[in-house]
């Protein structure tokens, strides 16, 4: 069964449909990069896949052992995220809260959880440094330990290089491609760019007036790749 499914969802907001009869399947160990156009949908699609927002129409439905609850998420940043006074530890121990239900404290577990992830992305030497201190590559290192603290499973990536210079958005996609090689993590990513899209990715998603899923290869092999030169 399809670790992540969508059926003919018709996306929107106030009422305005900007998405309609999308159907795709994300397995285990996937690594999918949603592209297309600015206001084609793609962080309404992410949002409706972590339940943060409803369809106007069909059906999001997890299998294969996930819920929806264990997705990890790192969404693209705003200012107030950026500036938030908050020291690294305390922003990526708050990736458990969801398992914390109603309970006002973290477990041993989690904070173990907690101090494995900051080991993962490299930033012992920041967890008590505040975040709004840290550089933009700092940052998203430090977002995407407290998205691996939601999950073992699936990661769902908002633009995370955005903004990023040229060394530190090649660290940050090595990164991401560790994850997805080493710890068989589901990547979902969207992404404006489509060589990186294509040099890691194992499948695409292209919404806009059009709509194309696939694997890399039929991507580079379809329309969509003939136009943009990629054949």
């Amino acid at each position: 069964m399809a670790q992540l499914s969508c059926q003919n969802l018709t996306l929107g907001y106030e009422g305005k449909e900007i998405l309609s009869n999308l159907s795709f399947e994300v397995n285990s160990g996937d690594y999918l990069c949603i592209v297309g156009e600015n206001g084609s949908g793609k962080s309404t699609l992410m949002k409706t896949v972590l339940g943060l927002k409803k369809p106007m129409s069909g059906k999001v439905i997890t299998g294969d052992g996930l819920l929806q609850t264990e997705i990890g998420y790192l969404p693209q940043q705003n200012v107030v995220q950026k500036d938030f006074p908050a020291s690294v530890r305390e922003i990526v121990i708050s990736g458990n809260q969801g398992r914390c239900g109603l309970r006002p404290f973290y477990t041993k577990q989690e904070k173990q959880r907690a101090a494995e992830n900051i080991r993962r992305m490299g930033i012992e030497d920041l967890q008590n440094r505040c975040y709004r201190e840290l550089s933009g590559g700092q940052k998203q290192r430090v977002l995407l330990a407290r998205a691996l603290c939601a999950t073992q499973k699936m990661l769902l990536l908002d633009k995370p290089v955005a903004g990023l210079d040229p060394k530190v958005t090649a660290d940050m996609y090595t990164l991401i491609e560790g994850l997805n090689k080493k710890d068989k993590i589901t990547i979902i990513m969207i992404s404006h760019d489509i060589e990186a899209a294509l040099k890691y990715s194992t499948h695409i998603l292209h919404i806009g007036n059009e709509t194309f899923f696939g694997t890399r290869q039929q991507y580079l092999d379809s329309r969509f790749g003939a136009e943009r030169g990629l054949f």
